[in-house]
Parts: C-alpha cells; structure tokens; sequence
C-alpha cells in the first residue's frame, strides 16, 4: 500500500511539473512579438517567353535597400525595343522566368542603403535598372540612379533617359561626331534614331540621312530636316 502511495504521489507531481512546464511554454509563445507582415507591391512580371498572355501583374514582397542602393518609388517607367524583345526572349542570356520587366524608371528615392550620401528621401530621380523597373518601387545601385533637373517631368525623363545614352555614346564616344560629318540613322523613327537626329543638331553642319519604313517618314523628316 505504501508502495502505491509513494508511485501516485510520485505521478501526481510529474504530472504537475508538466503542466508547469506547457504553461510557460505556452506563455513565451504568447510573448514572442509576432513578426510584421511583408510589404507587397504591385509589379508587371513576365511569366515565360512570347506574347502578351505571358505578362501579368502580379503582387511582389516589396524590397529593401542595401549598401550603396537606394528605393524608388516608381511614378513612371520607359517602353523601350529592348522590352520587347526580352519579353520574346531574342536577346543574349536572357533572364530566367519569371521576372519583373522594365530597364528604365523616374520616381522618389523613399529610402537608402547604408553608405548612400549622394541621395536622400524625396530626391526626383530616374534609373537605369538591370531589369525590375516595372513595379511600384525598385531598388537600384546609385551607380545607374541620377537626379532629375528641376521642372522636368516624370514622364518625360522615363522617356528620354535610354534613348539619349544610348545615342550619346554612339555618337560622341563611339563615332566621335565632329563639325562637318554626315550621319546615317538607322530606323530613324524610333526612340534612339529620334535622338540621334536631335543630338545632331548640337554640332554645326552636320548633315544626317536616316531610313524609316513608310509609316514612320514624317516622323523621321520631323526629326532630321534633312535627308530620310
């Protein structure tokens, strides 16, 4: 009997350390700061090579910046031949599906990495993305991310941005453009070749052909006011 007595008692306070043990258990679970919900943010993400049934916009866990980067808030994004042809997978080692699309956007820095001084929240910006520029906030290097000038519009600096680099650099760094040359465009009716004509313009007597296909001449006279 005595045996038995000892054995229940013996139970009955495991039993009871037990219980003590699931309560605390319980009560540091209850304690522990629920984490805060991800972010999201809206973003045209193209799914698989092809046509436009592979675009789709879709909810993206918004990013963070990390050192020497920045975050935009997107309020404008450029359209550019390069998306097109991303988006149907012709160029060299294209991404892996799925992506965000986009390579060029004008926004609101809303925050910086570690290290950024250059930048600060509320500068007007545009960039240069390596992909991801269509979606509400991006973040990119502050090697690509450049202050816009004062009174230029959103709209207007995610236009022009690539167009002018890329036909700057084929012109002046490139071809090295000088006083008295003749230039031939290429598909003058397009963003670059528009470009082209306009930055011609800044050195004298230079005399531009450019071949458009019919639809697009005026646009190319419009541009050049020589030879298309």
């Amino acid at each position: 009997m005595a045996d038995t007595t000892a054995t229940t008692a013996v139970n009955a306070t495991e039993n009871k350390s037990e219980n003590k043990n699931d309560v605390e258990k319980s009560a540091e679970k209850v304690e522990e700061p629920a984490s805060p919900p991800v972010k999201e943010m809206r973003a045209i993400v193209l799914t698989g090579f092809g046509g436009l049934k592979s675009v789709k916009i879709l909810k993206k866990p918004e990013p963070s910046p990390s050192e020497g980067e920045v975050l935009i808030r997107v309020k404008a994004c450029g359209l550019n031949f390069l998306d097109l042809m991303v988006r149907q997978g012709v160029i060299d080692s294209p991404p892996k599906t799925p992506f965000i699309l986009g390579f060029e956007c004008a926004g609101e820095v809303e925050s910086v990495g570690s290290n950024v001084t250059t930048y600060k929240p509320g500068d007007k910006v545009v960039a240069l993305t390596d992909a991801r520029a269509w979606a509400e906030a991006v973040i990119v290097s502050t090697k690509y991310v450049y202050k816009m000038p004062v009174g230029m519009s959103f709209l207007d600096a995610a236009a022009m941005t690539m167009n002018f680099v890329v036909a700057y650099i084929l012109l002046f760094d490139i071809a090295g453009l000088q006083k008295g040359k003749s230039v031939l465009v290429h598909s003058v009716g397009g963003g670059v070749g528009q470009a082209v004509a306009q930055l011609c313009k800044t050195v004298e007597d230079v005399t531009l052909f450019g071949a458009a296909s019919q639809s697009k001449h005026e646009i190319g006279r419009a541009s050049c006011r020589e030879r298309v």
